[in-house]
């Protein structure tokens, strides 16, 4: 049976969500790829210990991460059984449906039968009688906005979810949203939108600066753009990369000349700093407050620690800063 470290809180940075009393980790886990069924048992084990040993409370789910569907909240409802249950109240477990999870016309999208549905069985499969935010995954312009805001208050009055959450809404529909929600007195207390220095849409879109300015949490997902800015790809592929098993979310034709220019440039920042490639990364998006937490990926339990190294300095000079809007800006 799995014992915590006793000083697990010790390195971890926590930051309050929002207005809400919620404090969330500055780094959190990702289940997306690494949890599913294809994956070693012993790893994922590893992996999730070393996280809470970290400091890390926050484990993110979907229905349908994988592969296959379903099987990352199947695992993860195997180690609460088996070794984390003991610390639940300790624990911040997140899922999410909108996406695509069951054939037929009620398998995906943002209808009040579907987001109802989908979560019934994601608590069957995480073992849990709740989870702490139920997200609306993406929008769905085929049901009523309302509809699907109604949903998720149901939940939360259900007493399926403690809070509620949105991911890939614009600025523009997350504003309606949150209008809808604020009149039905739900806890809307975060957002989950991608973001990293290569990916900026929600700083054009107007979403984060929406998100800060209406005490709504911001936790980003996709911070080291699918691993490009690991600095894994500086010196070639390697053959266990995630270009390598020719995943969907990244490819060669991702490693352009204009992108590795920029990336070897970062990386020169970075070793300035006394970092990874990696460690800057995470730094940068923290370093004005309006980010509440990171999501990260790992594979190993060795990515966590060194992930969480970059909580050791994220603090950047103007010059610092200057540098990198000059590399970014190409």
């Amino acid at each position: 049976m799995y014992k915590a470290s006793e000083n697990r809180y010790e390195s971890m940075i926590y930051n309050k969500c929002g207005n809400s009393g919620l404090r969330l980790p500055a780094i959190s886990l990702g289940m997306w790829h690494n949890f599913g069924s294809v994956n070693q048992e012993e790893t994922m084990k590893k992996t999730l210990f070393a996280a809470f040993d970290c400091g890390i409370t926050h484990f993110d789910l979907a229905n349908n991460y994988g592969p296959a569907y379903g099987s990352a909240e199947a695992n993860m409802g195997r180690f609460l059984k088996s070794d984390l249950m003991p610390y639940r109240n300790e624990l911040i477990i997140s899922t999410k449906a909108g996406y695509d999870m069951w054939p037929g016309p009620y398998g995906e999208g943002g209808s009040r039968k579907y987001l109802i549905s989908s979560l019934d069985d994601s608590l069957v499969r995480l073992g849990l009688d709740y989870v702490d935010i139920f997200y609306h995954h993406c929008p769905d312009s085929g049901t009523p906005l309302e509809e699907s805001m109604l949903a998720l208050d149901a939940i939360v009055r259900q007493g399926k979810a403690l809070y509620v959450g949105l991911s890939n809404y614009n600025r523009e529909l997350t504003a309606k949203a949150h209008a809808i929600l604020r009149d039905l007195k739900t806890p809307f207390i975060i957002h989950q939108p991608s973001y990293s220095m290569l990916n900026r849409w929600i700083e054009a879109d107007g979403l984060k600066d929406y998100l800060a300015g209406n005490g709504i949490g911001c936790i980003a997902f996709s911070p080291l753009a699918q691993g490009l800015l690991t600095g894994k790809y500086m010196n070639g592929v390697p053959a266990d990369s995630r270009v390598s098993s020719q995943s969907i979310f990244l490819n060669e034709s991702n490693l352009d000349e204009k992108t590795m220019t920029t990336v070897k440039a970062l990386n020169e920042i970075a070793v300035a700093r006394g970092q990874s490639l990696a460690q800057l990364a995470l730094a940068w998006l923290l370093k004005d407050g309006k980010v509440t937490s990171i999501l990260i990926g790992a594979s190993k339990p060795e990515q966590i620690a060194e992930n969480v190294k970059a909580l050791e300095n994220t603090a950047f000079s103007a010059e610092e800063l200057a540098r990198i809007e000059a590399v970014l800006a190409g």
